[in-house]
């Protein structure tokens, strides 16, 4: 199969203002209030253990913790935004100085009745100045039980938008939960055709999914968008219907929390990410948090001003966009991840493209990075079915040179 050539189409006037207008609010703002990538199909691409160093880029933290529980014995949390960095500083105080209930109730229920004092008494001491001064302002995220935490952020923005839209839309509403507290999958899967599906695909949504605007609040920008649209003649609106789909219909839903979240506005008990349940807190608490490191940096920097070698990286989908904005940039950052991985290394990455073109454009060493990693697409290709989440068309695993 031969890379696909995206044309270097330029964005409509539309497109223009949506992302000049995202440009300015993510500048100031924290974009992801959880993580969007699923840890377990991470885990088992990833087989860490207690040698592993993991650099994963943070995000909201959540896979960071999902990593130490796992037994990674290193894990180095980075983001070039520091307010992601300032949640998972957030939640590392909380792990040390709470109990589970409290530290439940803020990153479970996204609400805490006491939360003011819980900030002031126990957690901002451990914060560092950007992030006490970030939370001195927006603790409050945390203070309404009907807007919780996971209507904050600019991911939380769409997530408030499609609430109020259920609302408009009650029976929608009553048919989504029936699919996710379904008994089995056949019922699922029934209740998600004969309530769901017919009612959600209305022409509204579509035009909001087709928005740049809506995509770049949800972190998607458009060099990315434009590769979903390489791909599906529908556009993004015909992929993020089959990913809907493919996740109601084929995976169970009771447990998927990634979805969930995002209709509820909280986690529950038995459908949370790994470290808000009792057993993954304890772990933490008893010390693997204290095998996170977080820095606000870029990989690129980190790699440049650190030392020892990393045998596991984590690189999210942040390569669609570079390759696109700063192909220089993510050939230097390539050079840094190369100078620092240790033999026989493992990396992930998702993106839009199941064949990224980057993939073969970018050059370390004089050589395409294609043919400078080894990659394990039967692997990826299980996994990437088993995605609770299933909106990246490409899920790859990529080993180093031993």
């Amino acid at each position: 199969m031969n890379a696909i050539a995206l044309p270097r189409a330029q964005p409509s006037l539309s497109d223009r203002i949506d992302q000049g207008l995202f440009d300015a609010i993510y500048s100031r703002s924290l974009v992801y209030n959880t993580c969007w990538e699923d840890p377990a199909v991470d885990r088992r691409a990833l087989a860490l253990g207690p040698s592993d160093t993991v650099l994963v880029i943070t995000s909201a933290g959540c896979n960071a913790l999902d990593y130490a529980i796992a037994g990674a014995g290193r894990i180095v949390a980075v983001d070039a935004n520091p307010r992601q960095d300032a949640l998972l500083q957030l939640k590392l105080a909380g792990i040390r100085e709470l109990e589970h209930g409290d530290f439940f109730r803020l990153f479970g229920e996204g609400f805490h009745p006491r939360v003011a004092g819980i900030y002031r008494d126990a957690l901002r001491r451990h914060l560092s100045p950007f992030a006490a001064r970030w939370w001195d302002r927006h603790v409050g995220w945390f203070a309404d039980p009907a807007r919780s935490f996971y209507y904050h952020g600019l991911s939380g923005i769409v997530a408030r938008v499609f609430r109020s839209y259920l609302r408009l839309r009650p029976g929608l509403g009553r048919a989504i939960e029936a699919v996710l507290a379904a008994p089995d999958l056949a019922a699922q899967r029934a209740a998600y055709d004969e309530g769901v599906r017919p009612l959600l695909w209305s022409r509204t949504l579509e035009r909001m999914l087709s928005r740049q605007l809506t995509m770049s609040f949800l972190g998607v920008p458009y060099p990315q968008r434009r590769q979903v649209e390489a791909q599906h003649a529908g556009g993004v609106a015909a992929f993020v219907r089959e990913a809907v789909d493919h996740v109601f219909r084929e995976l169970p839903a009771r447990g998927n929390y990634f979805w969930s979240v995002y209709v509820r506005g909280r986690y529950e008990p038995g459908c949370c990410p790994e470290y808000l349940t009792p057993g993954g807190f304890a772990a933490l608490k008893a010390g693997r948090a204290a095998r996170i490191t977080n820095r606000t940096a870029t990989v690129t920097g980190y790699l440049r001003r650190s030392s020892g070698p990393i045998s596991r990286f984590v690189l999210l989908d942040h390569m669609d966009w570079m390759s696109s904005y700063h192909p220089d940039l993510l050939a230097e950052e390539w050079e840094a991840i190369f100078e620092r991985a240790a033999p026989g290394a493992r990396a992930i990455f998702r993106s839009a493209h199941r064949r990224p073109p980057y993939l073969d454009t970018i050059r370390v060493a004089g050589r395409p990075l294609r043919e400078r990693l080894r990659f394990d697409d039967d692997l990826a290709e299980t996994l990437g079915r088993d995605d609770r989440v299933h909106t990246y068309a490409g899920f790859h695993i990529a080993e180093f040179p031993s």
